[in-house]
């Protein structure tokens, strides 16, 4: 799985001019869901995006989690995130997962980070969406669970 993390003090969703999901503070999460992903994936990138120290104590330092802050979630999933652009100038997709083993896995993921006591707002899975993303700082983060594998 893929994560790309943004720092927020608000963020949203809207579809066909209605908003599905909207965070007053905490992070934006464009999840990718690779065509080898499991469970087990999911479980590791909540718990590692939960504890990852990435907002301000009152020194400025990178000291507080999400879980310390009480960080609000706002998950948009995103296939997009694997794209293959080495060849050609049209994006091939063939890591992401398809649609039908994505979608529980998104769903699994909302429901890790819920199970810790996170506020989730979510997207819709394979909708046209217009995400409205306010970073702050600006931090954004790239987790990939494949290279949290690795070290």
């Amino acid at each position: 799985m893929r994560a790309l993390l943004q720092r927020v003090v608000h963020g949203s969703v809207r579809i066909d001019g209605r908003t599905v999901g909207e965070i007053s503070g905490g992070l934006v999460i464009l999840l990718g869901v690779g065509a080898g992903d499991t469970s087990a994936e999911a479980g590791v990138l909540a718990d590692k995006i939960a504890n990852l120290r990435i907002f301000s104590d009152a020194d400025g330092k990178f000291n507080l989690s999400a879980l310390d802050v009480g960080a609000e979630m706002l998950v948009v999933s995103q296939f997009t995130l694997y794209a293959d652009c080495r060849r050609g100038r049209r994006p091939g997709f063939t890591e992401a997962a398809r649609p039908e083993v994505a979608a529980p896995l998104v769903e699994d993921f909302i429901a890790r980070l819920r199970s810790m006591g996170f506020r989730v707002a979510a997207g819709e899975f394979q909708a046209d969406m217009l995400v409205e993303i306010h970073n702050t700082g600006p931090v954004t983060i790239w987790l990939d669970t494949a290279e949290t594998k690795k070290g």
